[in-house]
């Protein structure tokens, strides 16, 4: 009978050792909890939610909603676990951590086609060896530990394993204010068609209007580190809260210098904030250098402040933390297996995926296109308009590794009639209407022929 490894039981790997010894494969699951936890666990029961306990919306024209439909097809042990040990919160799926984690463990270990191992990993290769199996998945998250850490910078990665993630905030495009911007790249030259060409979204400031923001990101409240972090920042990817810590001008001569951005009156702006498409579609922005320790709160406090923002409305928030993941796009193929190893898979948050749903669904997915490969069958990529489609085409392209959740900027850009698009109280509405249903469909009508 084909055995298969999977090295870490949270969210990813226990939804990739479910799937597969559903089919009949016998996984051998590797978990480290018991021998020492990490610095963030607190308990040793599997698929530990280690921040909040809300594994967020269920509703199917939102992301995460969106996300669900397809785990639930696929046989999600975290989203059926999950509704079982559900607490009230409204449309979303909040769960009691421990009952929840609990009864991941209990059908984990009573599962046929499961034999746990209670060790930390080191050597996938020498694993895959010592059990005789078809493959290894890794699934470890962003604290893996040393031993393995280490060899996955040695074998896989060099100095494309990242320890630190700094998170830049993501704005929906629909919630700008256009008047108060304009489009242009650093140098370039301003054309009639610039606006359509352009990459970078500007967001131009007076003296006045910068010493002002500056001084409230100083003045704001930061998140902590935590006791299980060491802030130790790259120069070329600091915190923009900290520039301003370091001197009214700092910004300004980094993220935030004019310089090559001249406005369409052909005057220098005294700072801009530069926004940088977050997908092809142009339908969120990534804040270019404001990277932040910045409260949640405060976050849309302050960035309101940016002209232009005064009611934006942002697909996620910025934060910088203690991390480890890959380039992706430069080490794995699109069935998220090694380059070098492609017998070895990773699955979950190292992948570049954020959140707790996103790792379990790359779980899934992971697990689902390696069983295709045992059958002998062809894996093919899954279409970007569904969600988990999405994730992976994000981080398979992404030119540098920056977690994201999952949302609706991910997908492919919907077409609205004429009234739809006149409707501007309801256009954003219309849209994830219509990108859900797209999502759905496209992801029914593949798997009718992929997993049978």
């Amino acid at each position: 009978m084909t055995k298969v490894i999977v090295i870490g039981a949270g969210l990813a790997g226990s939804e990739a050792a479910n799937f597969l010894a559903n089919r009949n494969i016998q996984v051998i699951l590797i978990e480290g909890k018991k021998v020492q936890r990490n610095p963030s666990q607190k308990i040793d029961t599997y698929a530990e939610l280690v921040c909040t306990n809300s594994l967020k919306s269920m509703r199917e024209d939102s992301g995460h909603g969106l996300l669900k439909v397809e785990m639930d097809k696929l046989g999600s042990i975290i989203l059926d676990a999950g509704r079982q040990h559900a607490v009230p919160a409204g449309d979303a799926l909040a769960v009691d951590r421990d009952n929840f984690s609990a009864e991941v463990t209990k059908r984990l270990h009573g599962h046929e086609n499961i034999t746990v191992v209670e060790e930390h990993a080191t050597d996938p290769n020498e694993l895959i060896l010592k059990y005789e199996a078809e493959a290894c998945i890794v699934a470890t998250g962003p604290l893996t530990s040393e031993g393995l850490s280490n060899w996955i910078q040695k074998e896989i990665s060099n100095d494309d394993f990242y320890f630190y993630d700094a998170i830049a905030p993501v704005v929906d495009a629909d919630s700008l204010d256009y008047s108060k911007l304009y489009f242009k790249d650093r140098h370039k030259p301003v054309s009639e068609e610039e606006g359509l060409e352009a990459d970078y979204l500007n967001a131009p400031m007076n003296k006045e209007q910068y010493e002002d923001f500056i001084k409230e990101l100083v003045e704001s409240k930061k998140v902590p580190a935590q006791n299980f972090e060491d802030y130790k920042f790259f120069e070329s990817c600091l915190p923009v809260d900290i520039m301003a810590e370091r001197g009214v001008d700092t910004a300004r001569f980094s993220c935030m210098k004019p310089i090559g951005l001249e406005m369409p009156d052909g005057t220098l702006p005294y700072a801009c904030v530069q926004l940088r498409k977050e997908n092809l579609l142009g339908s969120a922005f990534n804040l270019v250098g404001f990277q932040t320790r910045l409260t949640y709160g405060e976050q849309v406090r302050v960035f309101q402040k940016i002209p232009g923002f005064e009611n934006a409305s942002f697909l996620h928030l910025g934060s910088v933390h203690r991390n480890s993941f890959l380039n992706s796009r430069t080490l794995l193929n699109n069935d998220l297996s090694s380059k070098k190893y492609p017998n070895i898979y990773f699955a979950g948050q190292i992948t570049g995926v954020e959140g707790y749903t996103e790792s379990a669904a790359m779980g899934l997915y992971v697990a689902a296109q390696l069983y295709k490969k045992i059958k002998g069958e062809q894996v093919k990529p899954w279409p970007v308009e569904c969600g988990m489609g999405a994730l992976v085409n994000y981080i398979m392209t992404v030119p540098k590794p920056t977690p994201s959740n999952i949302n609706f900027g991910l997908l492919p850009q919907v077409t609205l009639t004429k009234e739809q698009r006149r409707d501007r109280k309801n256009r954003k509405r219309y849209k994830k209407e219509i990108a859900s249903q797209r999502a759905r469909e496209a992801f029914e009508n593949f798997m009718k022929d992929y997993l049978v």
